[in-house]
């Protein structure tokens, strides 16, 4: 991208959620790399403390971020005293949101105080697709708006749209087509969470998710962490369906994930990072399975057990970040109860897997040579970084977008098998073990996986590389999303 001599002042505001948090900072430095632009990035206190602390810890210049803290917010609203939905349960989440709205009073006062102190409205804010009051605040100040979405394109228009328009419940069938995509396309109730099952407009939910999404859908473009040589179909859709100009301006991970160099997350793992990757430089090429469901979720106890038995049956080695089940402090310390007497001794025994408690180097693992196969919640971040190292999936949804990008990656992208949906299900040591044996077996399905895995790693790095020439390129959308930035405003 060209260095634009432009300066203005864009104000960015994430919601209160890692997943999201980490995304907006990375397009923040994406932006400040090739612009003047100071960028302002407003949360409540303690995310600010977060990501202060991600800023200080960088190499790279961060003289143009500024961060701002938007208070009073009432955290009264819900039981998470972080006001970050990193240590909330599920059932909290909805809480937050709501509790996310008293946000908009200090917010819209810090947006009249930039105004006063530059002469102007900022040029524009970019705002959380579930934060659409910041439209209003945007729209009255005579500023522009633009939603950014850490989802992926296809993802998020199911979700977006399913919460819009509950098609499930129009029909008596287990399958229902979702407004939006072609009408062979079939999605099924299991794909949905209990609460979004349940749901009929009037339920809490409900009113908090679409009167956010109705006004995110009013803003001037969405931004999309993706790149548009992967979703093609999902992209022209999500744009069919907005009637907006959508920017695919992936993949914001940290740069080092896209340059083959080591990165450190910043967290606290569970184990020394050196040990990590000493044992998996002790492995056969392609011969681990690396399992996370993040940093927000969990499995229940019965899972948990039946995994451990097929992990166990299935003969292969494996590095699995573990929290404690559904219905515990994930958080908290975790119990050999909940998984098969023994197990964790015999395998670290055998060195025939590694169990990490509470995080793990991603990045690293994923990196490495060793890894074969991932297993995964399929959050977007994770989806993001198992492909930019070519590492095809086992997809494990449990909530929200998951089970969507799930089903991209099966039926469009041809990089995963689905084990389960949900905490809810029951899923035997059978089939985990068939599954693994599926997606790491290189000589027949895996091997057609990892093969399409590693061509889409290939264009993610193109599209982060190619010098803004070619449709498609990630680099392009950065340059012409730029110059929307700076185009006047039309009132």
């Amino acid at each position: 991208m060209a260095e634009t001599p432009n300066k203005g002042h864009i104000v960015m505001v994430p919601l209160m959620a890692q997943g999201h948090l980490i995304p907006f900072l990375a397009l923040a430095r994406q932006i400040q790399q090739n612009t003047s632009f100071t960028i302002t990035i407003a949360n409540t206190p303690q995310n600010i403390q977060h990501l202060r602390s991600a800023l200080s810890s960088s190499t790279t210049p961060n003289h143009q971020i500024h961060l701002a803290e938007l208070v009073p917010f009432n955290s009264t609203q819900h039981s998470n005293k972080d006001n970050n939905t990193q240590k909330a349960p599920l059932t909290d989440l909805l809480k937050l949101g709501y509790a996310s709205l008293t946000l908009e009073p200090p917010f819209r006062s810090l947006i009249s105080q930039i105004t006063e102190e530059d002469g102007h409205p900022p040029l524009c804010i970019i705002s959380d697709m579930f934060l659409g009051w910041v439209n209003n605040v945007a729209k009255s100040l005579g500023t522009r708006n633009l939603t950014f979405t850490t989802c992926g394109a296809y993802g998020i228009l199911a979700y977006i749209s399913i919460w819009s328009n509950l098609p499930h419940r129009k029909t008596d069938s287990d399958e229902f087509h979702v407004p939006g995509f072609p009408q062979n396309y079939r999605f099924h109730k299991t794909q949905l969470h209990r609460f979004l099952q349940a749901a009929d407009g009037t339920d809490d939910w409900s009113r908090f998710l679409v009167p956010q999404i109705q006004l995110s859908m009013k803003s001037d473009g969405w931004i999309c962490n993706t790149i548009e040589k992967i979703e093609p179909l999902g992209l022209k859709l999500l744009r069919n369906y907005l009637q907006l100009p959508v920017w695919a301006v992936g993949p914001l991970l940290p740069p080092a994930s896209l340059m083959g160099s080591k990165h450190r997350s910043g967290k606290e793992t569970g184990m020394a990072l050196d040990a990590c990757m000493e044992w998996l430089d002790s492995k056969d090429e392609n011969s681990v399975l690396y399992i996370s469901f993040g940093s927000l979720h969990t499995i229940s106890a019965s899972q948990m057990m039946a995994l451990a038995e097929g992990l166990e049956e299935s003969g292969k080695s494996f590095i699995w970040v573990i929290r404690p089940p559904v219905g515990f402090d994930i958080n908290g310390e975790f119990s050999a109860e909940w998984l098969p007497k023994g197990f964790e001794e015999s395998m670290r025994d055998t060195k025939r897997g590694l169990l990490v408690h509470k995080w793990g180097p991603q990045l690293e693992i994923l990196s490495h040579t060793s890894t074969g196969a991932f297993l995964s919640h399929c959050g977007w971040n994770s989806v993001l970084e198992s492909l930019s190292y070519g590492v095809p999936m086992i997809g494990w949804p449990i909530v929200a977008d998951q089970p969507y990008n799930v089903k991209m990656l099966v039926e469009e992208m041809g990089v995963a098998v689905e084990l389960t949906r949900s905490t809810e299900t029951v899923v035997s040591r059978e089939k985990v073990k068939k599954t693994i044996e599926i997606v790491m077996d290189y000589e027949g399905k895996g091997k057609e996986m990892k093969e399409k895995a590693n061509e889409i790693a290939a264009y993610i790095r193109e599209a982060k590389t190619e010098k803004g020439k070619e449709k498609g390129s990630s680099v392009r959308a950065m340059d012409e999303l730029v110059t929307t930035i700076l185009s006047p405003k039309v009132l």
